[in-house]
């Protein structure tokens, strides 16, 4: 089955992982995706645990569905290669810095001469409107800035941490596919391409503000900012006599039905902290340490039978290893074990959705450094000697093989 980006061609100069996990999507969907990378290579190419050098879990995870060509885009004869890759592509998607693509040569003035009707997309720490441009970015910083860290203080014990994941890479990588479909769509219609900024700063502070803005969204001011709900200290797993259970009891129904669970139905009607959303979270501190009280006095396994005899929202608490063991997540064939022709036997995630005709799949698992240099050459022109010229002056290169 051919996905929905069939006969669409990328190409992916990024590296790492906001790029990175942004194609691989444009991939799972069916585009042919080229991975322009450094005669070094991506450097999370060597960040992990890994069987072979340069083939670390993080780059098996964010480059599926690639093929990779080595490049140097500082020598002549690297940049021509490009030059010729960017000349019939869809889309050219970076995440160095705009000034870091002026200085090769490659800005949009130049690559929509050569291409008018390229998708051309820079995803990068900050947008080059403001004073931050050009500055660099990793995700640990777009959490400080984006106001992320200071909640994590305001919740936790007063620390300003970093989430244990990459969201903001990740999510930005997102944004990114979004913005490219929806540019996609606007060429489909109108036959003109364009120019894309995603900056990860000005991707993440709405994921702050859209829950946090509260009372600053009127001018002037209407209240104070900060879902307290979300603020709660006490908002967490509740502990169990043999482990903890995360549960929402959030509605009118939800508490109704938890408290006549309990054995106390008529306390709904008797304490009116719980009568409406705007009360329960004027006092969701107690009401969720009250919580906590009760969930103490039964296991995780009881607690999941009432709760989901109730309707009320539950679930265990996962580990990074029990996820493997989920029994939905294997119902649904989310984790696949894939047979790399180098690493052998690798386990693989779904791609995004369920879809009735264009179902995205798994056609390439994460190539080696350069393994399709010969590949890609051969279809844009070059000839065996021309190709062999390349690889013997150092403007490109090919994979080593794994022993």
């Amino acid at each position: 089955m051919a996905g929905a980006l069939d006969g669409f061609r990328v190409i992916d100069m990024s590296t790492v992982l906001m790029g990175p996990s942004a194609t691989q999507v444009l991939g799972d969907f069916g585009a042919d995706v080229i991975k322009v990378e450094p005669l070094t290579g991506d450097t999370s190419r060597y960040v992990g645990a890994a069987l072979h050098d340069g083939m670390a879990g993080g780059f098996l995870h964010a480059n599926r569905n690639k093929r990779s060509i080595a490049l140097d885009l500082k020598c002549q004869d690297g940049r021509e290669a490009l030059l010729r890759l960017v000349a019939n592509a869809d889309v050219l998607m970076y995440n160095v810095r705009p000034q870091s693509m002026a200085r090769l040569g490659l800005g949009y003035e130049e690559m929509v001469k050569l291409n008018p009707k390229l998708i051309y997309c820079g995803m990068y720490g900050f947008g080059e409107g403001g004073p931050y441009r050009g500055r660099p970015a990793y995700d640990d910083l777009i959490q400080a800035l984006s106001g992320m860290s200071s909640l994590m203080a305001e919740v936790g014990d007063g620390v300003p941490r970093y989430l244990p994941v990459l969201l903001a890479d990740r999510a930005s990588g997102q944004a990114a596919v979004n913005t490219v479909l929806a540019a996609l769509l606007h060429r489909e219609r109108t036959g003109r391409g364009q120019s894309i900024e995603v900056a990860m700063f000005e991707v993440m502070v709405p994921f702050v503000l859209g829950d946090h803005m509260g009372g600053e969204t009127f001018v002037p001011a209407q209240g104070e900012m900060g879902y307290r709900r979300v603020l709660s200290k006490a908002r967490k797993a509740f502990p169990t006599t043999d482990g903890h259970v995360a549960a929402v009891v959030y509605t009118d129904k939800h508490w109704l039905d938890f408290l006549n669970a309990c054995g106390q139905p008529q306390r709904f009607a008797q304490d009116p902290r719980l009568h409406g959303i705007a009360a329960r979270t004027r006092n969701i501190d107690a009401l969720y340490e009250e919580l906590s009280d009760i969930f103490a006095t039964r296991s995780t396994a009881e607690w999941l039978d009432i709760l989901e005899r109730a309707d009320i929202p539950c679930a265990r608490v996962h580990t990074l290893h029990s996820l493997f063991d989920d029994p939905h997540l294997n119902a649904v064939g989310f984790f696949q074990t894939h047979d790399h022709p180098t690493e052998g036997p690798i386990r693989s995630m779904a791609p995004v959705g369920t879809w009735s005709e264009t179902q995205p799949s798994v056609r390439r698992l994460a190539p080696r450094l350069g393994e399709h240099t010969r590949e890609v050459l051969s279809e844009i022109g070059y000839d065996e000697a021309a190709v062999e010229q390349m690889l013997n002056n150092g403007s490109a290169s090919i994979a080593d093989a794994c022993s």
